[in-house]
């Protein structure tokens, strides 16, 4: 197996209002719905959901995933970095933190996170996971598959979208952080005595897992 190599990002070093970053967030709209990544979590949260249940994404970005599947009828809070998005609902919270030291993990009982766990180490990612752990149910996430098809995919599909210096950096960091099989829920630390988990890859450059807690009786799983 290919080791994870984590660097950093250049879309971290930028202001949210830099052209650059404007520019990246469009080439993400895109990457998004080649990998169908926003279509999979509208399906997988419609299935697996509870009615009024508390739903967090972490690295909410923009919002718009998000406030999608507000509209769906979800309650669903962001937390990210840059500010509060302009269109983001009146009704909704949003809490601008790094995800590594948030504290309020437990009010939520599904959190979900797209293109965003890559960026962290097996360090941070134990201590995340740890907290994750703390009251959710569920924990959804799409992230980059860490593989050469991957890397060669992006390299062709880049400059026919038009992909800018940043994004096309950020790409390639970003696969090579990537996922492989189960290893998301692993770095998590999700222990197997509490935890089920499926994780699936696609032709498009998804490493996906589905993990829920075993002890909540009656719910889809």
């Amino acid at each position: 197996m290919t080791p994870r190599i984590v660097q950093a990002e250049f879309l971290d070093s930028l202001p949210h209002d830099h052209p650059d970053a404007h520019k990246n967030r469009r080439d993400l709209r895109i990457i998004n719905a080649l990998m169908g990544n926003y279509r999979w979590f509208v399906r997988t949260l419609a299935a697996r959901a509870v009615k009024g249940e508390s739903i967090l994404e972490v690295g909410a970005g923009t919002g718009e995933l998000a406030i999608g599947l507000r509209r769906r009828g979800l309650q669903v809070d962001g937390l990210d970095a840059w500010p509060t998005p302009g269109f983001w609902p009146a009704g909704a919270r949003w809490h601008r933190a790094d995800l590594r030291t948030f504290a309020g993990f437990g009010a939520y009982d599904v959190i979900y996170g797209n293109l965003i766990f890559h960026q962290f180490t097996a360090a941070e990612l134990a201590a995340v996971g740890a907290r994750l752990q703390s009251h959710a149910r569920l924990i959804l996430a799409c992230e980059p598959e860490r593989s050469r098809t991957s890397q060669w995919l992006f390299r062709l599909v880049a400059p026919l979208m038009g992909a800018n210096h940043v994004s096309r950096h950020d790409g390639r960091v970003s696969i090579a952080a990537g996922f492989q099989r189960d290893e998301l829920p692993r770095l998590l630390g999700l222990a197997k005595e509490e935890w089920s988990w499926r994780c699936s890859s696609t032709l498009f450059g998804a490493n996906r897992m589905i993990a829920w807690r075993r002890d909540r009786v009656g719910i889809p799983a």
